[in-house]
């Protein structure tokens, strides 16, 4: 799940709407101009250019400063833009958008729904109550039930953050407030997820859970405070009140390692600080535990202590007559 997530945020950047210093070409059917309002209007079959950049409607207005510069070109009643480079296009529909000539900021609002197509196939979906997308600054800005569909991958947030550089090279991403990350029937939650491509890690941040698929259809359930998946080591962190559960197997610490096997899959289970597992009524407690998936076992280290819990015939009243004893 998290290889997939970072692929989707590197492609998502491979295709942004841009605004450089370049002319503005506007044509319509009807153009005017109000002095009490200092807007150029359009209407009918508007179709604008800035660069590589188009958007089409049925009104649009311009407004203009106090020097009479350009200032924001605005579309209504559902406006569609979009941009092609080479053989990536991307296109944005929205109620309104809004083009800033001066801040470059694109403003899509209101049900809007940004696409990113490899040639004529859809890659990337975002759904938003609006987006914006600053040039200068290289951050694009989604806010209001977010969702992004990457393929089998699907995230929701109540905001996402993407920073890009001036190349257009991913920087880092956010999935900010109740934030899901969904594929192929796995799931992770938190209050937050991060990325950093120069550190290459995925952090998640505030309630985090979550549920894995294992190949044999068996699956893992890991909440905590904090988790960290480092993609260059394929290797998966956990620290703040660690609980795991597998199959019979449930374990707790404050802080775990998870570690491939040769495979490249996600097999060993480190926890580290005092832990313990239970499988039935057996309860290890241990400085260090390790659990394997596969082979499904584990082994604790370090002042070991076994509990086994109603081991005689119940409940005695405190009568050693019906417990376990030497007789005495």
């Amino acid at each position: 799940m998290k290889k997939s997530f970072i692929a989707l945020m590197i492609f998502l950047l491979t295709a942004g709407l841009v605004v450089q210093a370049s002319d503005l070409v506007i044509e319509s059917k009807t153009q005017s101009y109000e002095e009490k309002e200092n807007k150029i209007k359009f209407e009918g079959d508007v179709k604008v250019s800035v660069d590589d950049l188009r958007v089409v409607g049925d009104k649009a207005d311009v407004s203009m400063d106090e020097n009479q510069k350009l200032d924001t070109a605005t579309f209504y009643d559902k406006p569609y833009a979009y941009e092609i480079k080479k053989n990536k296009k991307r296109e944005v529909k929205a109620n309104i958008l809004k083009l800033s000539l001066i801040t470059k900021i694109v403003k899509a609002q209101g049900d809007t729904q940004s696409i990113v197509f490899d040639g004529k196939v859809p890659v990337v979906v975002i759904n938003a109550d609006e987006q914006e997308y600053n040039t200068e600054t290289g951050v694009m800005t989604a806010n209001g039930a977010v969702t992004i569909k990457y393929k089998d991958l699907d995230t929701f947030s109540n905001k996402a953050k993407i920073k890009t550089d001036k190349n257009g090279d991913l920087k880092d991403i956010e999935l900010i407030g109740n934030a899901r990350i969904k594929q192929q029937g796995s799931e992770s939650l938190a209050d937050n997820f991060y990325y950093n491509a120069d550190s290459k890690i995925l952090t998640a941040v505030g309630n985090t859970t979550t549920n894995a698929l294992m190949e044999d259809g068996t699956k893992l359930v890991l909440k905590s405070n904090r988790q960290e998946y480092v993609q260059d080591k394929n290797i998966f962190n956990a620290s703040g009140n660690v609980r795991v559960w597998y199959q019979d197997y449930y374990a707790a610490g404050p802080k775990i390692a998870i570690y491939p096997d040769k495979d490249g899959k996600p097999n060993d289970v480190y926890f580290v600080g005092r832990s313990s597992i239970t499988q039935g009524v057996r309860t290890i407690y241990a400085d260090r535990i390790k659990m394997t998936m596969n082979p499904k076992d584990f082994h604790a280290d370090g002042n070991t202590r076994t509990v086994i819990k109603n081991i005689g015939s119940g409940d005695n009243g405190g009568n050693s007559e019906n417990g376990i004893g030497l007789g005495l």
